[in-house]
C-alpha cells in the first residue's frame, strides 16, 4: 500500500521537499516540470524513477549534473519502461529471496516518458509491461509532438496541427489524422487504473497519482502537457492554455479502474468552444483562413461526440 500524503492546500503542496529539483534547461512555460513535481509531491514513498529519450531527459540529466533527488535512470528513447520494469522485477526477486537490507521499504516504480516514446516508438515495451503486470506507472508528457528532435508529427498530435513534418500551407491543414486514444489502447489491457489528467487541475491529478500508487499492477497516467515551443503561446500561458484543454472538453479529465469503471473526473462549469482553445495556439492559426475553417466545426463536432460518449459510458458503468 503507498504511504498517502495528505495534502491540505496548493501552498503546502508546492513547498513540498522536492525530488525534482528547480534546477534544469527545460523551456520557460513548459508544462514538463510541473507535472513531474506533482506526480513525484502526491506520495512520501521511496521513488524509482526512469524517464526516455525526450526533452524531460536531456533536459534535467547534463552530465554531470542531475535535477533528480531520487534513484533515476535513463536508457533510451523506447525502453524505460523496461528499465523501471526491470528495477522493479529485480527488487521483487530479491525480496522473495529475503536479501532486502529494509524489506519494511516498499518503493514505487515510475516511468516518465514524452508521446513520442509512448504513442508511438516506446508502445511495444508499454505494452508489455503492462501484459507482464509489473506494479509500476507510466506518465506520458503529452504534448503532442516530438518536441525534442525538431516538433514532428506523433500520433498523438491532433489533425490540423501544423508540425515539421506535417507542416501546413497552400496545399495542406497539417497534420492528416485524428489522434490516437491511448486511453481506450491502455485500458484494454486490463490495467487497474488508468487516468487522464491535466497539472492545472492539481487536486484532481493528486488524486489520480494516489489512487494509481495505491494499486497493484501497471498503471497508466496521460498528463496533458503543453509546450509552448511547438504549440506556439507566450510561455507565460501555459497555465491558460491547460485550462483552456480541459474546459473545452478538448482533453477531458477520466478514469478507467480495471478496465471497465469509466468516471469522469471533472465537469467544467462553463465549457468552452473548441475554438478558443485552437486560436490560442500558433499551430493551429491556419485553421481560422476560409478554406479550412469547416475543420473547426469538425473538431467542435469530435469534441462534443467523444464527451457524450463518455457521459453514456460512465452511466452505463460499462
Amino acid at each position: 500500500m503507498s504511504e498517502i500524503k495528505k495534502i491540505k492546500n496548493l501552498k503546502e503542496f508546492s513547498t513540498s521537499a522536492d525530488r525534482f529539483e528547480g534546477a534544469n534547461l527545460l523551456c520557460p512555460g513548459c508544462a514538463h516540470s510541473i507535472i513531474v513535481r506533482e506526480v513525484l509531491n502526491a506520495t512520501n514513498d521511496d521513488l524509482v524513477l526512469s524517464a526516455s529519450t525526450g526533452c524531460l531527459e536531456v533536459c534535467t540529466a547534463v552530465y554531470p549534473y542531475t535535477s533528480w533527488d531520487a534513484s533515476w535512470i535513463h536508457i533510451g528513447f523506447e525502453n524505460g519502461s523496461t528499465a523501471v520494469a526491470g528495477a522493479e522485477a529485480m527488487y521483487k526477486a530479491l525480496g522473495n529471496k529475503g536479501r532486502l537490507k529494509q524489506p519494511d521499504r516498499n518503493p514505487k516504480f515510475v516511468s516518465f516518458a514524452g508521446d513520442g516514446a509512448s504513442y508511438d516508438i516506446g508502445f511495444q515495451w508499454i505494452s508489455g509491461c503492462f501484459e507482464r503486470g509489473h506494479n509500476m506507472m507510466h506518465v506520458v508528457l503529452d504534448n503532442e509532438v516530438y518536441a525534442n528532435t525538431g516538433g514532428q508529427r506523433s500520433s498523438s498530435t491532433p489533425i490540423g496541427s501544423s508540425a515539421t513534418t506535417s507542416p501546413a500551407g497552400r496545399v495542406s491543414y497539417g497534420e492528416k489524422k485524428n489522434k490516437k486514444d491511448m486511453m481506450a489502447i491502455m485500458a484494454a489491457h486490463g490495467s487497474p487504473y488508468v487516468a487522464q489528467v491535466s497539472p492545472n487541475k492539481w487536486k484532481n491529478m493528486v488524486k489520480a497519482i494516489q489512487h494509481g500508487m495505491a494499486v497493484e499492477g501497471p498503471v497508466f497516467i496521460n498528463a496533458v502537457s503543453a509546450c509552448t515551443t511547438e504549440w506556439k503561446f507566450a510561455p507565460e500561458d501555459t497555465m491558460a492554455l491547460q485550462d483552456l484543454a480541459t474546459d473545452s472538453l478538448v482533453f477531458p479529465l477520466y478514469e478507467i479502474i480495471d478496465g471497465t469503471e469509466l468516471n469522469i473526473t471533472y465537469r467544467p462549469k462553463n465549457v468552452v468552444p473548441v475554438e478558443e482553445y485552437l486560436a490560442a495556439q500558433g499551430r493551429f492559426k491556419h485553421l481560422f483562413k476560409d478554406e479550412y475553417k469547416y475543420l473547426i466545426k469538425e473538431w467542435q463536432e469530435r469534441v462534443d461526440a467523444k464527451w457524450d460518449y463518455l457521459q453514456r459510458r460512465e452511466e452505463a458503468k460499462v
